[in-house]
C-alpha cells in the first residue's frame, strides 16, 4: 500500500511483473513434496477394513440421500459395519450424562444456581460430579496426569477386585483414549525389530493386523474353528508358534479376545486355563482383550478374565506377563466417541511399566472426558442411592434387547440360501458365511473385487445395509464370510432383516450357476 501511495505522488516507478515471471508463476507446476512414493510403506499397506471402502460408499449413499434427485431402493444407510450403538440409536444412560453435564458446566453447582439444578439433576448425580473437583480436578479442560486421576484409577483397581476376587493395584493401571490406544502402546512396547511376530486369531479384529504392519511387527495367525462355534484350539495354538519359529519369527506375545470380535464367541474357563498353560509354556505374554465383557448371552458361557483364570491357577501362572484391557465403548455403555478405557498390567517388569508411561506422556493425558465415563462404568450408582433404579432398568433394558436381536439376526442368516451363522455368544457381532457361486465368484474378479466384498456391496447398494466383508479381518481360503451388528433397533428389526432377506433371495437367483 506504502509503495502504491508513492507511486502515484509520482516519486517512484512500480512496474507491472514481466511476462517470464508470470509464466513462472503461473504456468509451471510445482511438484508436491508429499506424495504417495515418500509415504511410509507400512502405512500405505495396512488396512483397517471396518472403515475401509464399502463404509466409505455407504458415507457417499448417506450424503446422496438427502438430494431428492438421487432415487434409491431403500430410504437410510444402517450402519452394521462397526460396533457403534449410539450412532443405531441406542439411548444414552441417563446418569452418565448428567454426571457428564454437570462437569462440563460447573457453574451449575455454583450455590447460587443449586436451587435450580436440584430440580433438574437427581443429588448422587451432582455428588459425583462435584467428587472430581474435591479430588484435583481443576476443569475438565485441563490436562490430567500422564497415567489418568489416580483416584479414578483406584476405583478401577477396587472394579476389578470385586470382579475377580484378587487385589488389583491403581499403579497398575492406565487411563487411555478407548483400549485401541492401550492396545497400541503394548505392541509397541513388544515390536522391537523386524522378526518380531504376535499371535492373533483369525479372523480378528483388524485393530492388531494393522497396528503389526505400521510397527513392522509379524502378524502370526492361528485359526479359530468355525466348525466349534469359533473355538480356540491348542493344537492351532500350537501349529502357528511352531510354523512361526521355523520361519525365523520372534513370538513374543498371544492376544485373545473374549468374547470374540468379529465372531462373537465365548471361551470357558477350562479353555482359559489351557490357554494360560501355553502361554506360560512357550514363555509369551497374553493380551486380553476384553471389551465385551458385559456383552455374553449364553448362560453356560459367563465371562471370567484372564486376570482371574491366571490367579485361581496359582504357582507359576501368576507370574505370567498379562495386560488386559476394557473399553466404555462396548457393553451396555456404548460411548464409543468419549474414548473411555484402561489397560491393568500384571506380571511386568517394573522397568517396562517405566516405558508404557512414557507412551502415554507423549500423548500428555487421554480424554479427560472418556476417564470420567470410564469411572462412571466401574463405579455406577450403588444400591439405596437416587439414581440406583432407573441405572439398573436401563442398563437391564439395553442387555436383554441385544441378546432378542442375537438371538433374531442369527435365525434370520440361518434361513437363507447357502448362508450359515453360528449363534453369537457375546459381544455385538454375527459372522455368517455365505457359499457363493461361481457365477458370483466370476463377477467379483471382473469387478478386481473379493467375492465376499462383492456379495457386501451389491448388499448395501439394493438395501442400504452396511456390512464388512471376511476378508476384511481373515478367514480360510475359499470361504467367504461378512460381519454383521445386531445394533438396529429392536422396533427397526423387522425391516431391516427383510432388507436384508429379500435381497438375498434376488441375489442367489442372479447369479445362480443353473441360471
Amino acid at each position: 500500500m506504502m509503495l502504491r501511495n508513492l507511486a502515484l505522488k509520482g516519486k517512484i516507478e512500480v512496474s507491472e511483473p514481466s511476462k517470464t515471471l508470470r509464466a513462472l508463476n503461473f504456468s509451471t507446476q510445482i511438484k508436491k513434496v508429499l506424495n504417495l512414493d515418500c509415504i511410509s510403506k507400512p502405512l500405505k499397506e495396512a488396512e483397517y477394513a471396518v472403515r475401509g471402502s464399502i463404509p466409505a460408499r455407504a458415507e457417499e449413499l448417506f450424503l446422496q440421500l438427502k438430494n431428492p434427485q438421487h432415487r434409491f431402493p431403500f430410504q437410510q444407510v444402517v450402519r452394521c459395519n462397526i460396533g457403534n450403538p449410539q450412532e443405531l440409536r441406542q439411548k444414552p444412560l441417563t446418569f452418565v450424562r448428567q454426571v457428564l453435564a454437570l462437569v462440563e458446566c460447573p457453574y451449575l453447582m455454583e450455590e447460587k444456581n443449586m436451587a435450580q439444578t436440584l430440580k433438574l439433576f437427581p443429588k448422587d448425580a451432582i455428588k459425583r460430579a462435584q467428587s472430581y473437583f474435591e479430588n484435583g480436578m481443576v476443569s475438565s479442560g485441563s490436562y490430567t496426569i500422564s497415567q489418568g486421576m489416580t483416584f479414578i484409577r483406584g476405583h478401577v483397581a477396587q472394579f476389578i477386585e470385586r470382579r475377580d476376587g484378587f487385589p488389583s493395584d491403581p499403579n497398575k493401571i492406565f487411563l487411555t483414549n478407548g483400549a485401541s490406544q492401550a492396545v497400541t502402546f503394548v505392541l509397541q512396547l513388544l515390536i522391537s525389530g523386524l522378526d518380531v511376530g504376535i499371535m492373533i486369531p483369525t479372523p480378528q479384529y483388524p485393530l492388531y493386523s494393522a497396528t503389526l504392519t505400521l510397527l513392522n511387527g509379524v502378524s502370526c495367525p492361528y485359526y479359530l474353528d468355525e466348525d466349534d462355534d469359533w473355538s480356540i484350539s491348542i493344537n492351532e495354538l500350537r501349529r502357528s508358534i511352531q510354523q512361526a519359529r521355523q520361519g525365523g519369527t520372534n513370538v513374543r506375545a498371544l492376544v485373545v479376545i473374549n468374547p470374540g470380535n468379529p465372531v462373537g464367541n465365548c471361551i470357558s474357563v477350562a479353555r482359559m486355563e489351557e490357554i494360560v498353560d501355553f502361554c506360560v509354556a512357550e514363555n509369551l505374554v497374553l493380551l486380553a482383550d476384553e471389551v465385551y465383557q458385559e456383552n455374553t448371552y449364553n448362560s453356560a458361557l459367563p465371562f471370567a478374565s484372564f486376570k482371574r483364570v491366571k490367579e485361581r491357577m496359582g504357582g507359576r501362572h501368576r507370574d505370567l506377563e498379562l495386560f488386559s484391557f476394557h473399553s466404555t465403548s462396548k457393553g451396555f455403555f456404548g460411548e464409543c466417541g468419549k474414548r473411555g478405557g484402561y489397560v491393568e498390567l500384571s506380571g511386568i517388569d517394573p522397568e517396562v511399566e517405566k516405558q508404557l508411561l512414557k507412551l502415554a506422556s507423549i500423548g500428555l493425558c487421554s480424554s479427560v472426558a472418556g476417564q470420567i465415563t470410564t469411572d462412571l462404568m466401574v463405579d455406577p450408582p450403588a444400591p439405596g442411592e437416587e439414581s440406583y433404579e432407573l441405572f439398573v432398568q436401563e442398563k437391564q433394558s439395553i442387555i436383554d434387547s441385544l441378546k432378542r436381536r442375537a438371538r433374531r439376526l442369527v435365525e434370520v442368516f440361518n434361513s437363507l440360501e447357502a448362508v450359515t451363522c453360528n449363534p453369537a455368544q457375546g459381544a455385538l457381532y454375527t459372522f455368517p458365511q455365505v457359499r457363493l457361486s461361481k457365477k458370483a465368484i466370476a463377477e467379483a474378479e471382473r469387478r478386481g473385487m473379493t467375492p465376499d466384498a462383492f456379495y457386501c456391496l451389491q448388499l448395501l447398494e439394493n438395501t442400504g445395509v452396511s456390512t464388512v466383508p471376511g476378508s476384511g479381518f481373515g478367514q480360510k481360503e475359499g470361504t467367504f464370510h461378512f460381519r454383521c451388528t445386531f445394533l438396529p433397533q429392536e422396533e427397526e428389526f423387522d425391516c431391516f432383516t427383510e432388507l436384508v432377506q429379500n435381497f438375498h433371495k434376488r441375489f442367489m437367483e442372479e447369479y445362480s450357476d443353473n441360471s
